[in-house]
C-alpha cells in the first residue's frame, strides 16, 4: 500500500486474509465433494508434506537435527498408502518410516534420540492423523461424514473467533494462545455440534442425535487441543507462523493445526458409532 493510498493496513490485511479464506475453503470443499478418494488422498498427501516440512524447519531452530527426507516423504506417503489399502497401508507405511528412522540413528553418530523422535512424530504427527480422513472418506456415507469433519472444524474455529474477540473475558490459555476464551470454546462447542446434527439429516446418518452431540463436543474440543499444541510449538521455537503459503493465515500447518487431531478422533467415534 502507498503512502496516498487512503485504505487502512488493517482494511487491505482484512481483505487479503478473507480471498485467501475464500479460495482455500472453494478448494478444499470441491476436493471432498468431486474429488473421490483419490483426490483427497492427493490434496493429504500435498498437506502432509508440506506442514511436515514446515514442522522440521520450526524444530531447527531448536537445534535439532531430523531427517527431513524420510519425514516429508513418510508424510506425503500415508495418506495416498491409505487409499490404496486402507489401514493396512497406513500402518506398513508407519512402520517403514520407524525402520529407517532407527537405520539412520544406528548408521550416523551425531545424531541424538531426541532427533530420531522428531524425525518420527513430525510425519506421524501430520501425514499419519491426517490419513485417517481417507478412512473415513472409505466409510459409508464418506463424503458427507468428511465434509462434517471440515465444517465442524471450520464452525469452531469461526465462531470460537467472533465470539471469544468480541466478549470473552476469561482466558483459557493465556501464556499458550491469549486470544483464545472459554467464551470462545463454548461457542465453538455449540457449532460444532450444530453442524454434526445438521448432517444427520442431510446424510440421513444412522447415529441417534445425543450420540452425535457427543461426537461434536468430542471433536470441538479435540480441535482445541491440537491448535494450543501448535501453538505451543511455535512459542517454543519463537516463531508466528510456520510458513508464509497462505496470506494472511500463515502456512499450511497453521491452517490444519485443528483438523489434524480432529482427523484420528472423528474416524474412531464414528467406528465406535457404528459406521462402516
Amino acid at each position: 500500500m502507498t503512502a496516498s493510498d487512503p485504505r487502512p493496513a488493517g482494511l487491505s490485511s482484512l481483505v487479503t486474509r478473507a480471498l485467501t479464506g475464500v479460495v482455500f475453503a472453494v478448494l478444499i470443499l470441491a476436493v471432498v465433494i468431486w474429488g473421490r478418494t483419490i483426490g483427497l488422498g492427493i490434496l493429504l498427501a500435498l498437506v502432509g508434506g508440506i506442514a511436515s516440512a514446515e514442522f522440521y524447519s520450526i524444530t531447527r531452530r531448536e537445534h535439532r537435527l531430523p531427517n527431513e527426507v524420510f519425514g516429508v516423504i513418510a508424510a506425503a506417503a500415508m495418506p495416498l498408502a491409505t487409499v490404496a489399502l486402507g489401514r493396512v497401508g497406513l500402518t506398513a507405511t508407519a512402520t517403514v518410516l520407524i525402520a529407517a528412522a532407527l537405520g539412520w540413528h544406528v548408521v550416523f553418530r551425531k545424531v541424538r534420540i531426541a532427533d530420531t523422535a522428531t524425525t518420527v512424530f513430525g510425519a506421524m504427527y501430520v501425514g499419519f492423523l491426517l490419513a485417517h480422513l481417507v478412512l473415513i472418506r472409505q466409510l459409508d456415507h464418506g463424503t458427507e461424514l468428511v465434509l462434517a469433519v471440515i465444517l465442524g472444524v471450520w464452525a469452531n474455529d469461526v465462531l470460537a473467533y467472533l465470539v471469544g474477540s468480541t466478549t470473552g473475558r476469561h482466558k483459557m490459555a493465556p501464556t499458550v494462545s491469549p486470544n483464545k476464551s472459554w467464551e470462545g470454546l463454548a461457542a465453538g462447542v455449540v457449532g460444532t455440534v450444530l453442524v454434526w446434527i445438521g448432517f444427520s439429516f442431510v446424510a440421513d446418518l444412522e447415529i441417534r442425535l445425543p450420540l452425535l452431540a457427543l461426537v461434536g463436543v468430542v471433536l470441538a474440543f479435540a480441535g482445541v487441543l491440537g491448535d494450543l499444541a501448535e501453538s505451543r510449538f511455535k512459542r517454543e521455537a519463537g516463531v508466528k507462523d510456520t510458513g508464509t503459503l497462505f496470506p494472511g493465515h500463515g502456512g499450511v500447518l497453521d491452517r490444519f493445526d485443528s483438523l489434524i487431531l480432529v482427523s484420528v478422533a472423528a474416524y474412531y467415534l464414528l467406528i465406535w458409532a457404528g459406521m462402516r
